[in-house]
């Protein structure tokens, strides 16, 4: 038996909601109060955002059923890598009965295994000797630099510049058609993904961190660049910006100055992690008039929703926020990457995305975990990666089987692993370019000798005997988009 889904909307009806969705709050809050058949149960109510850090860590009272180990080797985890946990995810997402293994709290607190065993020893002991915070600063960021903080080479190839030479802070532009930009305002996330592949972002080091606020250059590099027709915010999360902030930078697309912009994607794990800033937040409903207006005037607009578990969508507030942002008239697509510990089960893929072609959201891409970070942790074979798209695909209908991958988002563009085959009666993976940084590689194939322990593209090694894959051979660098 499955209680049919309740369509939860905040008290203030209005912008963004259809509606036959409003019903009085009095029966609202009722609902939302009643025992689910589903997991974890209805969530009581927004209530106030509280958010944990590594400093107040402790306070977290669900984590007194853990061992003073497991608690201190969060706390060393934690000291190289960022941590940020909120109530809502605490209380409504994470089954403390299977800790730590339950999948929400692997994505969202920290884990021995994230760290090299020598990395891991080196911080514990200054901690369990309380070096000064110096050294303790001075070896973290030793081993923070040996996380390949800036995977794909996004410092170095995507650096955008004015037509006077001027480097634009805050942006990357690594595909012809899409610009990404980082306001400084939305650096931070309601709550951290321990895998995250941006990790570099959140640990307070200013030279490890994209970032903007000037609004005027970024519509001075659009203007400039009439062939790019998608704007990509991102971050961090955008969605912890006032509507304000975020209207600034967007609004003024709508003028015919910028009719080349075709879409504004709006990167989030909101959905997730804070499902009332679509509902309840003070400027909620400002936010969904910003999406109308943008819709209105012509601008598609496409959440790009991170789901990685099924659970995730699995509560009220979150079935709510999907039906408010959909009611003004933007899309919602979703992407994840595979991770072990996590999601490396086609069964979670296939009930994921099973339940999001339900509430409309569309599939879009299942991707393969970066090399940066805690990928040692988290990263899969290649070979195992296919194994799981493949079995999940096959297990749903075909508005479900809307998501690429998996694909790996490498230096040379967004690589997807299309299978395995025997070709010349050698063992080969069968890949293509999905994006690429230039743009004549796009669904081109290509094929490399088979691995079985291969997880990211830098393992890999050209089939039939040749000495380097196509894009790497020399002069292949293609960035003519990079400057007016």
């Amino acid at each position: 038996f499955r209680e049919p889904p309740i369509v939860w909307v905040p008290p203030r009806f209005g912008i963004g909601v259809p509606n036959e969705c409003k019903e009085s709050s009095m029966s609202q809050t009722s609902r939302l109060q009643q025992p689910s058949r589903r997991f974890p149960h209805r969530v009581r109510s927004a209530g106030a955002f509280k958010v944990f850090t590594q400093r107040n860590i402790d306070q977290i009272s669900s984590l007194r059923g853990l061992s003073v180990e497991q608690r201190f080797a969060m706390k060393v985890v934690s000291t190289v890598l960022p941590f940020r946990v909120n109530e809502y995810v605490i209380e409504n997402l994470i089954d403390w009965e299977h800790v730590p293994e339950d999948p929400i709290f692997q994505l969202t607190f920290p884990q021995t295994g994230m760290l090299e065993p020598r990395h891991f020893d080196h911080v514990a002991s200054l901690l369990r000797r309380g070096a000064p915070e110096r050294d303790i600063a001075a070896s973290v960021g030793t081993i923070r630099a040996e996380l390949n903080p800036h995977p794909a080479g996004q410092r170095e190839l995507n650096v955008p510049r004015l037509s006077d030479g001027e480097v634009v802070a805050g942006l990357q532009h690594k595909y012809r058609e899409t610009v990404l930009f980082f306001p400084s305002q939305g650096q931070t996330c309601h709550s951290y993904c321990s895998f995250c592949f941006r990790w570099a972002q959140f640990v307070g080091d200013k030279t490890l961190r994209f970032a903007s606020n000037e609004a005027s250059r970024l519509h001075d590099y659009l203007r400039q660049h009439r062939e790019v027709s998608d704007l990509l915010v991102t971050g961090g999360d955008p969605m912890v910006m006032k509507s304000r902030h975020l209207a600034a930078y967007l609004e003024p697309l709508l003028r015919p100055e910028f009719d080349h912009i075709q879409t504004v994607r709006i990167g989030t794990k909101a959905l997730t992690f804070w499902p009332f800033r679509f509902l309840t937040d003070s400027d909620c409903d400002e936010l969904m008039g910003l999406f109308e207006r943008l819709v209105s005037g012509g601008k598609h607009v496409a959440v790009m929703a991170h789901f990685n578990h099924w659970r995730e969508l699995s509560t009220d507030a979150a079935e709510a926020a999907v039906a408010r942002i959909r009611g003004t008239g933007a899309q919602i697509r979703s992407q994840g990457p595979v991770l072990a510990h996590i999601n490396d089960d086609p069964s979670v893929w296939q009930r994921m995305w099973t339940m999001q072609v339900r509430l409309g959201v569309i599939p879009y891409y299942m991707f393969v975990e970066r090399d940066t970070g805690a990928f040692r942790y988290f990263k899969i074979p290649l070979v195992r990666t296919w194994e799981i798209y493949r079995e999940a695909v096959r297990q749903v209908s075909g508005l479900g089987r809307t998501a690429r991958g998996p694909s790996m988002s490498a230096g040379p563009g967004k690589v997807e692993v299309q299978g395995v085959s025997e070709i010349a009666g050698e063992k080969v993976f069968v890949l293509r370019f999905l994006q690429g940084r230039n743009p004549d590689w796009v669904h081109r194939p290509f094929f490399a000798r088979f691995d079985p322990s291969a997880a990211w593209l830098d393992d890999l090694q050209p089939a039939f005997g040749e000495q380097r894959f196509f894009f790497e051979e020399a002069n292949q660098v293609h960035r003519p988009h990079l400057c007016a």
